[in-house]
């Protein structure tokens, strides 16, 4: 897993059937930017929890992705290590 900030969205006019409906978002995990289908509404600006490689395509649903954004996370919970 890995925690980032959504920096924005990708739209696509066309996509496979199984990605229907779904919304993809550009992450910055401050090592590279992912695109991550989102499974909790998160926005510009959210720090998130992503999924990724095989647990990411199995929490949705065998979707042929690679990331999704799976929490939301509160900035007033982190603890600094």
């Amino acid at each position: 897993m890995k925690i980032g900030t959504v920096i924005g969205s990708v739209w696509a006019t066309r996509k496979a059937g199984c990605l229907s409906g779904q919304t993809f978002l550009v992450v910055d995990t401050g090592r590279e930017d992912l695109v991550a289908a989102d499974q909790v509404g998160a926005g510009v600006g959210d720090r998130v929890l992503l999924a990724t490689g095989t647990v990411a395509s199995r929490y949705c649903m065998d979707a042929p992705i690679d990331a999704a954004v799976v929490a939301i996370l509160d900035p007033n919970g982190e603890r600094k290590l």
